[in-house]
């Protein structure tokens, strides 16, 4: 019995690791909006102003859109973009990717200092947002 005992255990927890979840299994692409500056809810667009010094990841909602932000904080120079890289649905989140581009090589940034972000609006749906 001593020895059949740790095979049981053994097996079980192979059975446990073998389990498969698709909760991140992509569903399909969302369709949004790039916002610009003027364009932002005035609550989201005070958020925004309070936390750009840092990195942030936002959500706001209305009625009927959900708006998610995206800020990389303070960055010594000017002639920074943001690429929004996916922005998809699964079946218990909306995930949203997105990356820093820098000034390309040889552009001549301006020299002040920036605070880069992005917002997106897309239609109201009721699922947490992950952020990658």
């Amino acid at each position: 019995m001593k020895k059949v005992l740790p095979l049981v255990f053994t097996m079980l927890f192979l059975c446990g690791c073998s389990v498969q979840s698709d909760d991140n299994k992509k569903l399909n692409d969302l369709e949004f909006t790039v916002m610009s500056q003027d364009e932002i809810p005035q609550e989201l667009a005070a958020q925004i102003e309070e936390k750009q010094q840092e990195e942030f990841k936002l959500t706001y909602s209305d009625s009927e859109n959900l708006y998610i932000a995206r800020g990389y904080g303070m960055q010594e120079t000017g002639g920074y973009s943001i690429a929004v890289d996916e922005l998809y649905e699964t079946e218990n989140a909306v995930f949203f990717h997105s990356s820093l581009i820098g000034p390309a090589a040889g552009e001549k940034a301006d020299n002040n200092e920036s605070f880069p972000y992005v917002v997106v609006k897309l239609k109201w749906i009721d699922k947490n947002v992950v952020f990658e």
